[in-house]
């Protein structure tokens, strides 16, 4: 070790090789930041892609559509994963959502009940004993499903659904258009849903609306019903006979504890019109006739009325404002990124209309947009929700624990010290250790199939590397400090000499984390905790030995009043233990 001791000393007897040690670990330093912010090669998200043994999809046909329609969507999509060889069986479900998983909880499985909607579940082989994680496999297979199926019906939307890491949300990113004219809050969901599509690395891009069309209603007329020796139950038996089907009688069975309706309901192709327009549904029920309590036949046209009317499209509303959702997942892919792109194009795209006014300050909703019209004052708001802000939570409260953290660590080493100087520079030393964190991460995207993030797990390990960091410090200056008082060692010396025989148990500890972390960092949900312990401690051990000598060299803090200057040959440097 007295080599490492003869390198240190040689490094704080010159002024330009303490200056560049200072100016490389500066650059270091703001390369790793820009690594994570402009250039993004390191990308942040909450939580990476999770490897299941179970996704499912989600088929939405436009309103109104025709329970054929959906199910020639569905046999389209099942058709493509059908020859997955990881693919182990799928069940359909046609007008409702599956089962309740963990990602339908949020997501409305529950509350589907119409013909235009179906949901598919696809099951997995084991995901131990597969090659190709969950996350991949959807990643590939979307865009030939929806390129190939989504036109069969236009203005279908296939979504594919995979279960969350973390808390389940509606969507990755999720646009609230809250306002009080309906109207005007569609035109703003269709703009927004738009400038969603054309940002990069967003899919299953929704809005959750129902669309908005004109329908025929048939209105028994009272009055002729009974002119014509009808009841009006005749005529709704007949209506619900013809166009659904009705229970018109119980079974009872000695293997059934309950009754067992008998449904009567007309075929497929009596039930089905010629057309869509109002002669045909007259026509239709033209066909239909009832026997009176005269015995005489009355055609159904007699008695009903078809009237045109606007469909009744569902409201929506949280925190008591009406609101309509805007949806997007990303493609492996952080949610900020694409956040932020989609953001300026709103604004930009907005900004023709209405005066666009953004969230002040950095509040939970700073990326909010507040939209005013600039013809009716009438005001608009596009809220940023889903898994993007639950990501932006995470992040606010831990970047609150790692300050808190700081604060903590400085109040104990002021009180230890009582030197604001050395305090600072044991914090310095422990913040620096990010280099390692963010360098490791961009290495660790290098050498894997899928992007690597910058997780929340990482971020853990940022604050546990705190504690290691400030250590190895302490153990440098409280060794160095004793070498200054207890033997009357000049200053430089005593560095070079602590820091050479400080370096053995500091690497031990080093290795020790090493070790222990590298079984985390092969884990899908945990890897971000292992790297980052792993990388991190590898830089706080390379600036604990050559950074933090440079500024306690360079700090008053560590001279002693009677300290006379001493004259030292660089290569006589004995080892005091």
């Amino acid at each position: 070790m007295s080599g490492f001791a003869k390198f240190v000393y040689w490094i704080l007897e010159s002024k330009f090789r303490k200056f560049m040690v200072l100016l490389l670990t500066g650059l270091a330093f703001a390369g790793s930041i820009m690594m994570l912010g402009p250039v993004k090669l390191v990308k942040a998200r909450m939580l990476p892609g999770k490897s299941d043994n179970t996704y499912s999809v989600y088929i939405d046909t436009p309103t109104g559509s025709a329970k054929e329609q959906t199910m020639q969507v569905a046999q389209c999509v099942i058709a493509e994963i059908q020859d997955e060889p990881e693919v182990m069986n799928m069940e359909l479900f046609m007008g409702e959502g599956i089962p309740l998983d963990y990602a339908g909880l949020v997501k409305g499985a529950g509350m589907k009940n119409s013909e235009n909607v179906a949901e598919l579940s696809v099951n997995l082989t084991d995901k131990h004993t597969r090659k190709e994680p969950s996350f991949l496999m959807v990643q590939r297979l979307r865009p030939v499903i929806k390129q190939k199926c989504e036109a069969i019906v236009p203005g279908t939307v296939v979504k594919m659904i995979e279960q969350p890491a973390g808390p389940p949300t509606l969507a990755s990113i999720v646009v609230e258009v809250r306002g009080e004219n309906l109207d005007k809050m569609r035109a703003l969901s269709v703009e927004t849903a738009k400038i969603l599509s054309q940002t990069d690395t967003l899919v299953d891009v929704d809005i959750m609306a129902d669309d908005l069309f004109e329908r025929y209603e048939l209105v028994p007329d009272k009055e002729k019903i009974a002119r014509s020796a009808l009841s009006v139950k005749q005529v709704n038996q007949i209506i619900y006979l013809a166009f659904e089907g009705m229970a018109i009688a119980h079974k009872n069975s000695a293997n059934e504890p309950d009754q067992i309706d008998i449904f009567l309901r007309l075929d497929e192709k009596t039930k089905r019109l010629n057309g869509e327009e109002k002669e045909a549904l007259y026509s239709k029920i033209s066909s239909l006739n009832l026997m009176n309590q005269k015995g005489m036949m009355v055609p159904l046209s007699e008695v009903v009325q078809i009237k045109k009317t606007a469909s009744n499209p569902m409201i929506m509303h949280k925190d008591l404002h009406r609101m309509i959702n805007v949806i997007a997942e990303t493609d492996m892919e952080s949610q900020v990124y694409p956040l932020l792109d989609a953001r300026e194009k709103m604004i930009t795209y907005f900004s023709k209309e209405y005066k666009v006014e953004k969230e002040p300050g950095m509040s939970t909703y700073m990326f909010d947009l507040y939209l005013i019209d600039k013809k009716t004052g009438e005001k608009y708001l596009l809220r940023w929700d889903g898994e993007m802000k639950v990501t932006l939570d995470t992040f606010r409260d831990l970047g609150a624990a790692f300050i808190a953290a700081l604060v903590l660590i400085f109040i104990l080493l002021v009180i230890y010290y009582k030197s604001f100087a050395l305090s600072g520079m044991v914090l310095l030393g422990s913040f620096l250790s990010i280099i390692g964190v963010i360098v490791g991460h961009w290495v660790a995207d290098l050498m894997t199939q899928q992007t690597f993030f910058l997780t929340a797990t990482s971020l853990i390990g940022f604050i546990a590397l705190m504690g290691i960091s400030s250590r190895n410090s302490l153990l440098l200056i409280d060794f160095a400090k004793s070498l200054m008082e207890a033997h009357g060692m000049e200053k430089r010396k005593a560095i070079a000499i602590a820091s050479a025989t400080r370096a053995k148990p500091i690497m031990l500890t080093a290795i020790a984390i090493i070790l222990g972390s590298a079984l985390l960092a092969s884990d899908p949900i945990f890897g971000g905790l292992g790297v980052a312990l792993i990388s991190g401690t590898v830089a706080a051990v390379f600036v604990s030995l050559v950074f933090i000598p440079v500024l306690m060299d360079n700090s008053k803090a560590m001279d002693r009043d009677d300290e006379v200057p001493i004259h030292h040959d660089s290569h006589n440097i004995s080892i005091v233990r």
